[in-house]
């Protein structure tokens, strides 16, 4: 039946409603006689037979006009309703005018008023009649994947009513913790107590959850999920509200759970005057501003209303991304955000004449320093590079920043720089020290450096490794049972550093709260089990997904640490501590990068090991020959964890 529908063209399927409509409208004009003359058969009909002929003649080409044939049936909605209402409406006025112009009197002024509603609801609802049943037939021949709705407010149903007009996937209920919602119905389906999932699961051999709570806290959303991993389904979830918001999703665009649906912990609410203390009204820089962290400190920036925003960024693709992203939001939200000059500009940090002329040129009051190189193994293999970037990068922005007068330098670290077992840590943690040095060689500029553990959704996580892993069958590689991480959704930390390089005064180093530490092995059952899937272990043999353990990589820990002495005091934010650790006098510190020059410029990876061990303070390399050979083989495929 199906398959007779979707063969006919598109002018054999107008002519099939055209003559639908025509029988409707005879139908329609004869209900509204005999309901007002209280016939089955009224004489009157007789004398006004020219009228069965002038209804369909002055209907159909006003519905053409108002395209009621160019709409596809079995997507019809409330727009279709809406188009018929219009198109029903004009032609009975149409036909009113008519019937008083040929000045034809004994028809009651009733049967008009009949007329119009008869014709409307049986127009109306032929249509959507027509939609149900062609997707009945649809899923008769082709059943699609059964789902639930965890919410049952405005997202859910929009997601409903979405799912409902067709797809592989049809919901059955809505599920809401919301005790007046129960037993009511929401675009067309009834609303249960969590109470009843197990019996709906079974009943209607449902295979996913979609949870339609965007705005819900993280401890809510935390909540949930640990109540449905004990259920033999797939959680998927609609976008978060910040990606609603940016335009960067719609709520049909279901996507898997994240780790940080699984971190949930309480938001703390941000100081609005550290938020816009260096941002708001001034030129501000952000630099790798295509990158996980600085794209969304340049989102959060934007809309702290700075009078001018530069995106520096070597990577052409990422900063066309970010500055198209940031451009079409303000252009929607321009009233909201005022008159931000956004200006992209593509250069590398280590040439020191173009961070020179970007920072005089736009009269830069604040640096975020995000540009950096992170990927451990990458680095461990490229050492020099690293050196290059990490290091005189920071270098030649810093002292670019002195000369053109920037009130505020705030450098991105990273946990890894705490007592480093790699090349990357190590350099990021010289990259601390060179700030700390020029903090106490000039007055002019406060330079402030932000530490802090994993970020979730950045290059290279581990949750977009897991999920390719399980959607391949496994196994889900760990590197050891008992690995643990500290993790940090991107807009929170990117809100945290904005509001920490508020706080400084020259020198010093704020380490982010990076809540409960998460264990990776831990991390791996949850997005397995929430993908509706079992783990294969020797208490379920026949599990779907095994985990399985690779051993710690060349200059991996256990755990990271993100202070390098007991030396932390609070400040004025719950989340923001600052720390005083030592660091090396600025006239040492420019021997030790003159030695490192001349290392890069020979690229004397060994030496450039050598000078990393003997500056930073707790570095122990665990990377040998034979590591560097298993790097070769293994670089980037567990790149987070």
């Amino acid at each position: 039946m199906i398959g007779i529908l979707r063969r006919l063209e598109r002018t054999q399927k107008q002519r099939v409603k055209v003559a639908v409509d025509v029988i409707i409208l005879l139908f329609a004009l004869w209900f509204a006689f005999s309901l007002r003359l209280g016939e089955l058969w009224p004489e009157e009909i007789g004398r006004f037979w020219w009228l069965f002929l002038l209804a369909p003649a002055l209907a159909i080409p006003v519905f053409f006009q108002f395209g009621m044939y160019r709409t596809v049936v079995r997507y019809a909605g409330s727009t279709t309703v809406f188009t018929i209402g219009k198109a029903v409406s004009l032609y009975i006025l149409l036909l009113v005018l008519l019937t008083v112009l040929i000045r034809n009197e004994g028809i009651p002024r009733s049967v008009m008023v009949l007329y119009w509603l008869f014709s409307l609801t049986f127009l109306v609802g032929s249509r959507l009649l027509a939609r149900d049943l062609y997707w009945w037939l649809q899923r008769q021949e082709h059943p699609p994947v059964y789902a639930i709705i965890f919410g049952a407010g405005r997202a859910g149903a929009e997601l409903a009513s979405i799912l409902q007009a067709g797809g592989d996937m049809f919901p059955v209920a809505f599920i809401d913790d919301k005790s007046e919602l129960h037993g009511d119905e929401v675009s067309g389906l009834k609303v249960y107590p969590r109470s009843k999932l197990d019996t709906l699961i079974k009943q209607h051999g449902v295979e996913q959850i979609l949870l339609a709570i965007p705005s819900a806290c993280p401890v809510r959303r935390r909540e949930v999920l640990s109540y449905f991993e004990h259920f033999p389904v797939r959680v998927l979830t609609v976008p978060s509200l910040a990606d609603l918001v940016w335009g960067r999703a719609s709520v049909d665009n279901l996507r898997d759970i994240d780790i940080e649906d699984l971190l949930g912990r309480p938001p703390v609410e941000p100081d609005q005057q550290l938020l816009g203390e260096c941002i708001t009204g001034k030129s501000v820089v952000v630099t790798g501003a295509g990158g996980s962290i600085g794209s969304e400190l340049s989102r959060q920036i934007l809309m702290l209303k700075p009078a001018r925003l530069v995106l520096y960024d070597a990577s052409e693709l990422a900063l066309y991304n970010i500055n198209k992203e940031l451009q079409n939001f303000q252009l929607a939200h321009r009233v909201k955000l005022g008159s931000t000059e956004i200006i992209p500009f593509l250069g590398s940090i280590t040439d020191e004449d173009t961070v020179a002329a970007v920072l005089r040129t736009f009269s830069v009051q604040t640096v975020y320093h995000a540009a950096a190189y992170k990927h451990v193994p990458l680095v461990e293999q490229n050492p020099v590079t690293g050196v290059l970037n990490n290091i005189f990068g920071t270098l030649y922005a810093a002292k670019a920043a002195i000369d053109a007068g920037v009130g505020t330098f705030i450098l991105i670290s990273t946990d890894k720089a705490v007592r480093p077992t790699n090349v990357m840590g190590a350099t990021k943690r010289v990259a601390e020290m060179v700030l700390q040095g020029l903090s106490d060689h000039n007055q002019s500029t406060c330079f402030n450096i932000v530490r802090f553990g994993n970020v979730l959704g950045s290059s290279g996580s581990v949750v977009p490794l897991f999920r390719e892993q399980i959607e391949q069958g496994g196994p889900v590689t760990v590197t050891h049972k008992d690995v643990i991480r500290y993790f940090m959704t991107i807009p929170e930390a990117a809100q945290l550093v904005i509001q920490a390089g508020a706080m400084g005064t020259g020198g010093d180093v704020f380490v982010l709260d990076m809540g409960e530490p998460v264990r990776i092995h831990e991390l791996a059952r949850r997005m397995i089990t929430l993908g509706g899937l079992s783990l294969q272990d020797e208490n379920n043999p026949q599990g779907d997904i095994a985990i399985e353990y690779t051993g710690l990589r060349p200059g991996e820990k256990l755990y990271e640490e993100l202070l390098i002495g007991d030396n932390v005091t609070t400040t004025r934010h719950p989340r923001i501590m600052r720390a005083d650790e030592a660091t090396l006098p600025w006239s040492e510190l420019l021997k030790l990068l003159e030695k490192f020059e001349q290392a890069c410029a020979e690229r004397d990876s060994e030496k450039v090991r050598e000078l990393l061990e003997s500056a930073v303070t707790g570095y122990v390399p665990q990377c040998g020959i034979q590591d560097l050979m298993w790097l070769e083989t293994h670089a980037g495929v567990h790149s987070v964890h």
